[in-house]
């Protein structure tokens, strides 16, 4: 079982990533037990039969850097957990994933980071709007992690806005003039 970061501490995961192989039907592929985030085309291809399922908390959506996050705007309350995937490190489009679909799109489910997601990019995953980080199975240790949640708090004040804070840090710090006006 992989291990992830969600709500500030690492845990063990609960959710089964489905990627299909060359040449699957995603409407004809057969899902695993449990609780499974399934890519994009699956939910398109089999929507109505699974709509239960995400609504009842046990399926989520993955989409890749290529795919459009507006297609499953209609879908947004119905899904309790969106994923992006990052099949290279060097691959940023989900980072753009992932700020549209919690700004333009006002998604306030669990955003998740799934992929080649390495240390030194957890905290702008997290700026971004991601709740949990899911780095490929083995990739780290235990200890690994542990450290990279040690070094999320490394900026006590980040000066840019971005999706956790919209406002850059000089409108949330209260200044005063340097000199007195003369009058």
């Amino acid at each position: 079982m992989s291990e992830i970061i969600k709500n500030g501490r690492v845990q063990a995961d609960e959710w089964t990533v489905l990627r299909l192989a060359e040449g699957d039907d995603p409407a004809a592929v057969a899902l695993p037990a449990g609780r499974v985030i399934v890519p994009l085309a699956v939910w398109l291809a089999r929507r109505d039969a699974l709509h239960a399922q995400a609504e009842a908390g046990v399926l989520g959506v993955w989409l890749a850097g290529d795919e459009d996050p507006a297609v499953l705007a209609g879908d947004l309350s119905a899904l309790a957990l969106i994923a992006v995937d990052f099949p290279k490190f060097a691959d940023g489009r989900g980072y753009s994933i992932a700020t549209l679909l919690r700004t333009r799109h006002g998604y306030g489910g669990e955003l998740r980071a799934i992929g080649d997601v390495l240390r030194d990019q957890f905290f702008f995953l997290l700026r971004c709007g991601f709740s949990v980080l899911q780095p490929r199975e083995g990739k780290y240790s235990a200890a690994q992690l542990e450290a990279a949640l040690a070094s999320l708090r490394d900026f006590s004040e980040p000066y840019q806005g971005a999706v956790d804070r919209p406002e850059p840090l000089f409108r949330r710090q209260p200044r005063t003039p340097l000199h007195k006006e003369a009058a």
